[in-house]
C-alpha cells in the first residue's frame, strides 16, 4: 500500500516569491542548499512546489504560550 500524499502545487519562482514575501533569489538559494526541490521543464521553465514552502512555516511562540 502507498502512502497518500498532497498533490504537487507547481508555481514559478517569481509567483512563489511574491506570494511568500521574498525575494525570488532567496527561493533560487533554497533550492541551491536543498532545503526545496526545483522542478524544471525544459530549458528555461523553473517551478517550486508550494507545499514545500508551506513546510518551511513555523509559527511564532506568542507571550503567554497556549493559555490564551
Amino acid at each position: 500500500m502507498s502512502k497518500s500524499r498532497a498533490p504537487r502545487r507547481l508555481d514559478s519562482i517569481p509567483n512563489a516569491a511574491e506570494n511568500y514575501g521574498v525575494h525570488h533569489s532567496t527561493i533560487r538559494r533554497w533550492i541551491s542548499q536543498g532545503r526545496i526541490h526545483g522542478y524544471r521543464f525544459g530549458p528555461k521553465m523553473l517551478r517550486v512546489d508550494l507545499n514545500e514552502l508551506d513546510a518551511l512555516l513555523r509559527p511564532l511562540a506568542t507571550a503567554g504560550g497556549a493559555d490564551k
